[in-house]
């Protein structure tokens, strides 16, 4: 080709050049599916953290070329958000992110909720209605009333118990009309039966649930014009009626309480006479009194609770029956040492009953069971304090920790001159945990050197009587007592459990604004949730305008597991409920745990049994007819694991055999838990339900203080693992 021709072609090729279109850009291909199983651990992993949006860096598409192919853009998916997922195609996700923006409890979750409560689905709108509950702003008020008249009973319900969570009456009058319309029904024309009680998606569940939380709302009026009738005389012979009268304390009730102490079933008599008990009306001893002497048809849990509403009404009719089970060595163990603390209320003259009252209870501070013993101190104090000292002077140590802290905390009751001696002397006590009830009792009397020892004992090695001791200087706040404080939390940071930061940071608060919050401030970085959980509380209360910015200050919470135990199949789709078996000195008590409602729950305590840290551990609680109580190594209710784990909040309730964690305030659950004996509905929504018992619960009725948990075996449907 000639030049001529070479010049030609090269224009030509650069005209087709210049003209030709641009690339197309690489086209994007859309993120990939993400499992049912992957959006659940989102879930788990963002209300464990206690925020709603993953706070990893947005990641940009990215192009990828492939052989022979064009670039194209993969877009990743996008981070977790859990308000994304309460728009979800799956009707479950929604539902399950409901109840993580609840768990998570932060107002930005309030809008969207609400927007669920519209929902095509009755089970996200109940999830919705119940998660706005945990959130307790009273914003959702107006919207819950509304779901009141939902057409699912189950969004009824969770309505009515939130709006009770919340605690605002403003939507009582609503929930009263509610329950009338069930009554209008016909619904309740019948107690409803035993299975009813763990239901929450019929009319009868929606009343239960709605006088509930009328109870928490104080709202008698409401309450009375929906249960009970012209006469004032309840409409219908059923415990949650009886709970819900007896619990709200008002003298209105006095003549339906007094009926349906006499109905058969027990835990409509119990929860009745327990209610007559809190009114401390004397016109029910003639109808409590044959209830305690009844040894042979009685239920026990109906004669304990008569014994503690005599105690409190004090009337002296019910001393005879009171000292004859006392004086009966035979009588059960735990109606027993009820009687032994409510004879401590009668209004005894002195005189011969009063003498024969505490030379009864004198004999009895030498039985053999220390809560026997410690019970009978503080009653002898309570009817005689000038004998009590007298004997006091003569009386030896007693050789369990336990009663020496009951009578510290007893000596705080009387008259500083008299008590200060002994108390002075329990300073050198051996033992730690009996100083805490010490240093308490120097508080109460307000001795002279109360807050020298206060100060002193600020830096116990003992984080416990630390804590104690800070209460004490937030009580009689001396002028050094902010800075002793502020250096107590600091040095507090080296301890594995939260308790003495805490109390530091509540005892400062009490000294203002000015002392506290810069150290406050600092304590919403601290290692442990629930210290941030509690300084937010305070500076709340000391700054009301700064919630948003320390809310979003204290967060994410840092927790105990890494990133990708969020993603194992026994956490987020469970195949088998796990099962523990209690041996304990009464026998054995098998639980099964609740694998989906309290995953992470579930998994502590679990982790904790296979490294043997329950074996061995006595139960140092047990209140009758409501609680047994163990997890704690010390043995004084203030022990734990050394770190603290996220409530798992559920609309699972407080029956009998439930298995709940223990708590000091929100988000503090650790190693301690508790079995309950009946229902107890004023637990729902606040304490986490991991379990339920579902044998031995015979055992779990006969076991005392002090009674020891031997091992705790675990079956996984596999393996039965335990740590002798």
């Amino acid at each position: 080709m000639n030049r001529t021709g070479i010049l030609i072609a090269f224009a030509v090729a650069a005209s087709a050049c210049a003209s030709a279109p641009p690339a197309a850009p690489p086209k994007a291909t859309p993120p990939p599916a993400v499992p049912y199983e992957q959006k659940l651990s989102w879930i788990l992993r963002l209300e464990d953290q206690r925020i709603l949006h993953d706070q990893t860096p947005t990641v940009e598409p990215t192009p990828v070329a492939t052989s022979g192919q064009k670039a194209a853009l993969v877009v990743p998916p996008p981070p977790p958000d859990l308000l994304r997922l309460l728009r979800d195609d799956t009707a479950a996700v929604r539902r399950r992110a409901a109840l993580g923006v609840g768990r998570v409890g932060l107002a930005e979750g309030i809008d969207p909720l609400i927007e669920r409560l519209s929902d095509e689905e009755a089970e996200v709108r109940e999830m919705a209605a119940f998660a706005l509950g945990l959130i307790g702003d009273a914003r959702a008020s107006a919207p819950l009333v509304v779901a009141l008249a939902d057409p699912s009973p189950l969004v009824q319900s969770s309505a009515a118990e939130a709006l009770g969570l919340i605690g605002d009456a403003s939507g009582a009058e609503a929930i009263g009309k509610m329950i009338q319309a069930t009554f209008a029904s016909g619904s309740l024309a019948q107690p409803p039966g035993e299975a009813d009680d763990s239901r929450r998606d019929t009319p009868t569940a929606a009343a239960r649930l709605g006088m509930f939380a009328l109870v928490r709302l104080k709202a008698y009026p409401q309450l009375a014009a929906a249960v009970l009738d012209d006469r004032g005389e309840p409409r219908l012979a059923w415990w949650p009626i009886a709970y819900a009268l007896g619990r709200i304390e008002d003298k209105r009730a006095l003549p339906a309480l007094l009926t349906l102490a006499r109905d058969s079933h027990p835990y409509t008599r119990a929860f009745a006479v327990k209610g007559l008990g809190a009114l401390q009306d004397s016109s029910a001893t003639p109808q409590l009194l044959p209830i305690v002497t009844d040894t042979a048809n009685g239920d026990r849990a109906v004669r304990i609770e008569a014994v503690r509403a005599l105690g409190r009404i004090g009337d002296r009719a019910a001393v005879a029956p009171l000292m004859k089970i006392i004086r009966d060595g035979k009588a059960d163990a735990h109606l027993r040492l009820e009687a032994v603390t409510a004879i401590g209320g009668m209004h005894a003259d002195h005189g011969p009953e009063a003498a024969d009252i505490v030379d009864t209870l004198l004999d009895v501070i030498a039985d053999p069971s220390p809560p026997v013993r410690a019970a009978a101190l503080r009653s002898v104090a309570a009817l005689d304090p000038q004998t009590f000292v007298t004997v006091l002077s003569g009386l030896d140590p007693d050789p369990h920790w336990s009663v020496r802290a009951a009578l510290a905390s007893t000596l705080g009751t009387l008259a500083s001159e008299s008590v200060l001696p002994r108390l002075r002397t329990m300073l050198k006590d051996t033992d730690h945990r009996v100083l805490p009830g010490v240093l308490g009792a120097l508080v109460k009397i307000q001795a002279s050197e109360a807050v020298a020892i206060l100060l002193q004992s600020l830096k116990a090695e003992d984080p416990i009587v630390r804590a104690a001791a800070a209460d004490g200087i937030g009580t009689l706040k001396p002028d050094n007592g902010a800075a002793a404080l502020a250096d107590a939390y600091r040095a507090g940071e080296a301890d594995a459990t939260f308790t003495a930061r805490a109390a530091a940071l509540a005892a400062l608060a009490k000294y203002g604004a000015a002392a506290a919050t810069p150290v406050l401030h600092r304590a919403l970085a601290d290692k442990d949730w629930s210290v941030r959980v509690r300084a937010a509380q305070l500076l709340k209360e000391l700054e009301p305008g700064s919630a948003a910015a320390v809310a979003a200050q204290m967060r994410p919470a840092p927790t105990t597991l890494p990133i990708d135990a969020y993603t194992t199949q026994r956490l987020t789709t469970p195949e088998v409920s796990t099962q523990l078996y209690i041996d304990t000195d009464r026998g054995t008590i098998q639980i099964e745990l609740a694998m989906i409602d309290a995953p992470l729950t579930v998994e502590n305590f679990v982790r904790l049994a296979r490294r043997g840290y329950f074996n061995g551990l006595a139960i140092h609680r047990v209140v009758p007819d409501f609680v047994v109580q163990d997890g704690d190594p010390r043995g004084d209710g203030e022990g734990g694991p050394g770190f603290t784990i996220r409530d798992e909040l559920s609309e699972r309730p407080y029956l009998r055999g439930a298995v709940g964690m223990a708590l000091d305030w929100r988000d503090t659950g650790g190693s301690q838990w508790f079995i309950t004996h009946s229902p107890q509905p004023h637990l729902d929504g606040k304490y986490t339900v991991f379990g339920r018992v579902v044998a031995g619960m015979d055992v779990v009725d006969q076991i005392q203080q002090w009674d020891v948990v031997r091992r705790v075996r675990v079956w996984d449907g596999e393996t039965m693992t335990s740590n002798k």
